[in-house]
């Protein structure tokens, strides 16, 4: 019996000793471990992607969309389900691509529209971010313009053209206030529904420490509401685009040069299909390459500042 004490005594020693911090509470030591679980858990591991596997993940699948959309034309011509007029092969574009480069006219085709949506649309994002901050904090422009603001979202640009051609005349003036008037309802909305999407614990803590008024909006309410925010943004130069192409299709004059949806109307009169669709391929570009180059950066931007993209 005395030596069986002896060996148990023996044995709960080591134990005590190979403890991480001899005396301390166990309960305490289980805290701390998982303190330090959690904050693993929350940090954000960022690690640079391989060009490999960019290419892989990024470049790959549209190329091989836009290949396999290729094929299939080519077989459909190749196939005559539609007259050369109507269905030309993607030589004859590619061949309209060639004569307007070596014409001089393609850059200008892309900049005299690019250049109207970009500033129309940093007209609308200067107008449509207190417009959606006055909406979202203020009840009573909110039940007055809020109902207004949803309306004019919903109605099509294209609506717009007429009365600004008859109010503004054919020039660049007409072209913005439609662009304005398709884009400004967007980025309001979007503004107001990342705002109300803000948890009002934040709005509290924010008062606490003294941001109210336009503090408040720079320091609090702007950044909580950011992925709104930029959702409005993204939408913003959708409609900027489409009202710009609507305008232009519609109204022509000399005097405002040739964008790429006078390019359209051009070729629709020429009936040339082969111009028709370069246009239309002008057109997808640049909108693939804004939604490229700026939305998809800042959109990665946001995720992962707030921890919700770690592997991109």
């Amino acid at each position: 019996m005395a030596g069986t004490d002896t060996d148990t005594d023996t044995a709960s020693g080591p134990l005590k000793d190979a403890s991480p911090a001899a005396g301390e509470p166990r309960d305490e030591q289980a805290l701390a471990g998982l303190e330090a679980g959690l904050d693993a858990l929350d940090a954000v591991r960022v690690r640079r992607t391989p060009l490999r596997e960019t290419l892989v993940r990024k470049v790959l699948p549209p190329v091989t969309a836009v290949a396999l959309v290729l094929v299939v034309w080519q077989v459909l011509v190749w196939a005559e389900v539609a007259p050369d007029y109507k269905l030309p092969a993607p030589s004859a574009v590619a061949e309209e691509v060639r004569a307007a480069w070596l014409q001089g006219t393609l850059l200008d085709y892309i900049w005299t529209s690019v250049s109207r949506g970009l500033l129309g649309f940093l007209l609308a994002l200067a107008i449509g971010t207190p417009l959606g901050l006055l909406v979202a904090r203020i009840g009573f422009v909110r039940a007055a313009l809020g109902p207004i603001l949803s309306g004019l979202q919903s109605l099509p640009s294209v609506a717009w053209v007429p009365p600004a051609v008859i109010w503004l005349g054919l020039n660049d003036s007409m072209m913005y206030a439609v662009i304005l008037l398709g884009a400004v309802p967007s980025i309001a909305n979007g503004l107001v529904a990342g705002i109300d999407q803000i948890p009002p614990l934040y709005l509290r803590a924010g008062r606490t420490l003294g941001a109210t008024g336009v503090r408040g909006a720079r320091y609090i309410v702007m950044p909580a509401a950011l992925p709104g925010y930029l959702a409005g943004l993204k939408q913003g130069w959708a409609f900027s685009w489409r009202s710009l192409m609507a305008a232009e299709i519609i109204a022509s004059s000399p005097d405002l040069g040739i964008g790429l949806g006078q390019l359209l109307e051009n070729g629709r009169n020429n009936s040339s299909m082969s111009q028709v669709f370069l246009a239309i391929f002008l057109i997808l570009i640049v909108g693939i390459a804004v939604d490229l180059l700026v939305f998809s950066p800042l959109e990665r931007w946001v995720l992962r500042g707030r921890g919700l993209l770690v592997t991109r």
